[in-house]
């Protein structure tokens, strides 16, 4: 096995844990003057464990891990995607919770060096954490900032470009991610306000939030290639197949998916790439948002399966994101294991 001169290695589990897990490596100096092996760093090194967004205890000892573990890849060899996203501004959307705030978290992790993030949502204090977390995390290299905005007010969208710091104007990725579902009704009781609340926020919002961004994406090195930039927006498996009790929010998911598709038909002749990706079931909030704060009536909806977690969102969208400029992942569509429609779904008894 090669020497390890890197700062930190990443391993997968072989066996001992149910789903794959990251093991973190933090080597001290003498280990990194040493030139050891990874098999030989474990046994010198501190170690933690973390599960996708769940940390868990790790119940093995360093010589047990080291049988159990195989070194991946080294920080140096998956630095590509980062210095790819070194010196980019991304705004995300809807990044107070859930699927954009494991975005930021995510692009933070994978470029740590020298990136701007730009995250919106409507509750801000919840924003300024997340900014913290990302900083104690990965240090100054990514500078955050927070900013309060409701996508569904297209006054607020309309301000947002104008009101942010010069330096983080320049935007390079946006992630159109803010959205949510209101009920389980049908036509005819479906109510107008959840009707209004999820087109607002779903539909105009991410149009809004596109017109917003898109001239800055046209005027990149003065129009050169009709500018470059990224437009990833979060849809979802409603908007490819509707389901009873889900009319509006398929609907809305729908108009997303058609809005992408002739967005990139509209933008061929530049270098601004369009990605849209679905995902299938995430837990997340978007369930107590659906029952209006029952959290035991959203508790239902993943009572015997095993669902995405942000996180497996946030790693696509990155890498997305972190591809060469040429290659455009253009439409993605995510389940979990056990699901392989909207509807059909393997639970567990």
């Amino acid at each position: 096995m090669p020497p390890v001169s890197s700062t930190s290695v990443v391993f997968s589990a072989l066996r001992t844990v149910r789903r794959p897990i990251a093991l973190r490596v933090s080597l001290s100096p003498h280990s990194l003057k040493s030139n050891l092996s990874s098999k030989q760093l474990l046994s010198t090194c501190s170690v933690a464990v973390r599960s996708r967004s769940r940390p868990i205890a790790c119940p093995l000892s360093r010589e047990s891990i080291s049988s159990r573990f195989i070194p991946i890849r080294t920080m140096s060899s998956i630095s590509a995607m980062g210095k790819r996203l070194e010196g980019k501004t991304v705004l995300v959307t809807g990044a107070s919770s859930g699927i954009g705030r494991s975005i930021a978290q995510e692009f933070a992790r994978t470029s740590p060096n020298n990136l701007k993030i730009i995250v919106t949502a409507r509750r801000v204090d919840q924003l300024k954490e997340l900014a913290a977390d990302i900083k104690k995390e990965v240090g100054d290299g990514v500078k955050v900032l927070p900013v309060k905005l409701d996508v569904s007010n297209p006054q607020e969208v309309a301000n947002l470009i104008p009101s942010l710091p010069e330096e983080f104007r320049d935007i390079d990725i946006l992630v159109n991610n803010a959205g949510l579902v209101k009920g389980v009704d049908k036509a005819p009781e479906i109510k107008e306000e959840d009707m209004k609340v999820m087109f607002d926020t779903n539909v105009t919002g991410l149009i809004n939030m596109t017109q917003a961004v898109l001239p800055i994406f046209k005027n990149k090195e003065n129009g050169k290639d009709g500018g470059r930039g990224d437009i990833i927006n979060i849809g979802s498996i409603a908007g490819r197949e509707g389901y009873p009790g889900g009319s509006i929010y398929c609907a809305t998911k729908a108009a997303v998916r058609t809005f992408t598709d002739a967005l990139r038909k509209e933008l061929i002749a530049t270098r601004i790439r369009v990605i849209e990706i679905d995902p299938g079931q995430v837990e997340t909030e978007f369930s107590v948002v659906r029952f209006y704060g029952d959290k035991s009536k959203a508790a239902e909806v993943y009572k015997g399966v095993e669902p995405l977690t942000p996180d497996d969102i946030a790693e696509v969208v990155v890498f997305a994101a972190g591809r060469r400029e040429n290659v455009v992942i253009a439409d993605t569509l995510i389940f979990p294991n056990h699901q392989a429609s909207a509807l059909i779904m393997h639970r567990k008894s």
